[in-house]
């Protein structure tokens, strides 16, 4: 059993909310613009399918598992340059759609490294 979720500082916890929520966000808001909101073809595109790999750490995240943290600091960079291009080469609403996705992948990059980093200070203080 985890027992540092028990004992995890404030920032910990905070950091860990606001990763989960971003990813979550991202998720939402991929299905949202690519089925709905500004979809490349009319009545939505398989882009949308672009969030099926945000899917798979969600779960990790959940559980709180540091591994997943610092791997999905790697992977919202591909988000991250999606929503940087299409800010830039799309038109009204899909620009300020990534410019959300833009927004949500730095957050979601902060806070996890900042939760990885406080969980390797905390554990080092302990020892």
């Amino acid at each position: 059993m985890n027992t540092e979720k028990n004992t995890a500082p404030p920032l910990v916890t905070t950091t860990r909310i606001l990763a989960v929520g971003s990813l979550l966000g991202l998720i939402v808001l991929g299905l949202a613009w690519e089925l709905y909101l500004a979809p490349i073809r009319p009545g939505g595109s398989w882009l949308a399918l672009k969030v099926l790999p945000l899917c798979i750490p969600l779960a990790g995240l959940l559980k709180n598992r540091m591994y997943t943290y610092r791997w999905v600091s790697l992977l919202v960079w591909v988000y991250f340059t999606e929503g940087a291009v299409r800010a830039y080469s799309d038109r009204p609403p899909g620009n300020y759609l990534a410019m959300i996705e833009v927004a949500l992948c730095l957050s979601l990059f902060v806070a996890c490294a900042l939760h990885v980093r406080l969980r390797l200070q905390a554990a080092h203080l302990r020892s």
